[in-house]
């Protein structure tokens, strides 16, 4: 590509510039322009990029305008659907307008978000499946089926978030026979994929694009065309995106899916037996037996090893009839599949269960009897599911081979990327041993925009009384405040029992994660004056409240991740046997970085104020404290409540 040069950069965003003669609200931000000339340069000499772009630097412009200008086909991924529709619907359009040309884009979604064709019409004259309103929802599909030319399950606004009847109507990879479709050309992923051929730009999610890349040396093609730059928004979420995927996992529901669907296909195709009907029961049967032994406890679990030289994990329950219920179940996976290659009518449908059944009885060896020391064998309880996953320990080595090494340019960028002023622990996480670096700081003077507060008198999180002080401290601080608040806490048990405590004591209206979806809690939190919401993950990132509306941040504690959940324990331990130090080497960068995205909800705009505060004091009495505070926006320090209460009135 022919490298921007800085006079040209200039000419674009900064005063008088096509940017700022179409933005209402344009302010010069030289970060901005220096982040597009280093994400220019890397992509001009084939280089990767890291870059932690301070809040307010303008990062989106920053990358898509060398990429406008790249002649190349790039893909940008973002951590969620709506940052890919903001890009494509807004950002976009934008520089279209303002550059004065039209752009080649294209943004796609993973398979569960495309209708089938093919579902569509074989559920035609199916009674109601799930609900009774499956009618009407049905007909309401059909409609919108006839006239869209996307297939995107987002234009069906007035379906629910959760609708099972989608589940039995989507493109998922499990249920699809490729080619051999008798609706490949009409089909909405066809399309989506010859569209993405066609762009230069393709806007993707994490998920989606880590889906594609586990599947590119399988046996399905992939989804996304080749490409030669990638761009990676909110890259601080890559590692665990990454370890999902390029992992494996079964679970109850998946042998309930297909018993399901093999049962309906050869009704459907007239290839229904005795023999195969006696087949899926006792298909059932064996998941039940096997499945059931694990259902004692909600949470993750590493799975132990039998013992007795048997060379298979156990279930929570660690029966002597485990390891029967578990060969009877891959055996009976295996019956069936024979069963299904053997019909004497055979369809596309039928092909595709007989290689559900083969992948399962592969995965699920997998999980019950690989020795491999480089990954984690886990399960997870969530009420009735039970989901069994072998999982990286390590995906550096996976991302350096399939990834860093086969494309020209990466550029990563996000808001919290650095730990310590550097990238040393991303680039060693994600296995990029070459990568030029930046960091811009933030566009907003948090000198004097905010305030951190951090209480000496406190006990730590886990010593008694930490609940009893922290709530006396937040009636202090959210009285300073107004409301208007997030409360962010590390756990749900914490977030509840410091809620309760508070429930009838503050004079703020107050939202709690879980009586509402994510949306609707925004909603209600920016449309409810004085509102406080209490929160956990979820809202510790992606959530932009600008103005007065969110005039306080408060977090629990130091956001360590939980040192006994099993793909953390695995980190742990393969850092501390291969000579290194944990505590410092993995979890402490992690947590800074998660605590870096909380204080990030605060400042969203040069005139936004407001106070920061910590309800830990281990950030100052321990010496790993410094580590934190360092990575730390330059807010001001303090301990005193009175200048905490001074803050907002000056």
């Amino acid at each position: 590509m022919q490298m921007m040069s800085h006079d040209e950069l200039n000419q674009i965003l900064g005063p008088g510039g096509a940017v700022a003669a179409n933005h209402p609200y344009y302010e010069h931000r030289p970060g901005q322009i220096q982040m597009a000339q280093a994400v220019a340069d890397a992509m001009e000499q084939n280089q990767h990029l890291c870059v932690e772009a301070g809040t307010g630097t303008g990062k989106t412009l920053a990358y898509l305008l060398p990429v406008i200008f790249s002649n190349k086909r790039v893909i940008i991924s973002t951590a969620t659907k709506n940052l890919q529709e903001q890009l494509f619907f807004r950002d976009l359009p934008f520089l279209e307008k303002a550059l004065g040309r039209k752009l080649s884009v294209c943004y796609m979604k993973g398979r569960s978000n495309y209708l089938c064709w093919n579902k569509l019409e074989d559920i035609e004259g199916e009674a109601y499946l799930f609900s009774p309103h499956d009618p009407e929802y049905l007909r309401l599909i059909k409609k919108w089926a006839q006239k869209t030319s996307t297939g995107d399950r987002a234009e069906l606004t007035e379906l629910p978030d959760d609708l099972l009847l989608w589940h039995r109507l989507d493109a998922r990879r499990e249920t699809c026979s490729g080619q051999k479709c008798r609706n490949f050309d009409a089909c909405f992923v066809t399309r989506v994929r010859q569209q993405a051929l066609e762009s230069d730009i393709i806007i993707v999610n994490h998920h989606l694009f880590f889906a594609d890349l586990a599947l590119r040396q399988g046996d399905f093609a992939s989804v996304l065309p080749d490409y030669s730059i990638l761009v990676f928004d909110e890259a601080h979420e890559l590692e665990d995106v990454a370890t999902q995927y390029f992992g494996v996992s079964i679970s109850n529901y998946r042998v309930e899916e297909l018993v399901r669907d093999t049962d309906r296909a050869l009704l459907e195709t007239g290839a229904a037996s005795a023999y195969i009907a006696e087949q899926l029961e006792k298909l059932a049967e064996r998941s039940k037996e096997f499945f059931t032994q694990f259902q004692n406890k909600e949470g993750r679990f590493v799975l132990q090893p039998l013992g007795s030289g048997l060379g298979v994990r156990r279930g929570l329950n660690g029966t002597d009839r485990f390891s029967d219920s578990y060969r009877g179940l891959r055996m009976q996976l295996s019956v069936l599949r024979n069963a299904l290659e053997n019909v004497t009518v055979q369809s596309d449908a039928i092909e595709a269960l007989a290689r559900r059944c083969l992948e399962m009885e592969d995965e699920l060896g997998t999980i019950m009897e690989s020795e491999s020391s480089e990954h984690v064998f886990w399960c997870e309880i969530r009420g009735r599911g039970v989901f069994l996953w072998a999982s990286p320990i390590n995906i550096s080595s996976i991302l350096r081979k399939r990834l860093f090494s086969s494309v020209d340019s990466a550029i990563l960028t996000s808001a919290t990327l650095s730990t310590g002023g550097n990238f040393l622990f991303v680039k060693s996480r994600l296995g990029l041993d070459q990568a030029q670096e930046l960091i811009v700081p933030s566009h907003f003077d948090f000198a004097g925009q905010a305030i951190f507060y951090v209480p000496r008198n406190i006990p730590e999180p886990r010593e008694e009384g930490w609940v009893r002080h922290a709530c006396k401290e937040l009636e202090m601080l959210l009285g300073a405040s107004n409301g208007r608040a997030f409360i962010l806490f590390t756990s749900y048990s914490q977030m509840e029992q410091v809620y309760q405590s508070l429930k009838n004591h503050l004079r703020f209206p107050m939202l709690i994660q879980g009586e509402k979806s994510k949306s609707g809690l925004l909603e209600s939190f920016r449309n409810t004056p004085k509102a406080v919401l209490f929160a956990t993950s979820s809202f510790w990132q992606g959530v932009d409240v600008q103005g007065e509306q969110l005039s306080c941040v408060v977090i629990d504690k130091l956001p360590f991740s939980v040192p006994s959940d099993p793909v953390v324990a695995a980190r742990i331990a393969q850092i501390n046997g291969s000579g290194g130090n944990a505590f410092y080497d993995y979890q402490i960068p992690t947590a800074t970085i998660l605590l870096k995205q909380g204080m990030g909800r605060l400042i969203r705009s040069k005139t936004d104020r407001g106070i920061l505060a910590l309800l830990d004091k281990r950030i100052l009495t321990k010496s790993y404290g410094r580590m934190f505070l360092k990575s730390l926006p330059p807010a001001p320090l303090t301990h005193n409540s009175d200048q905490v209460r001074n803050f907002l009135c000056n």
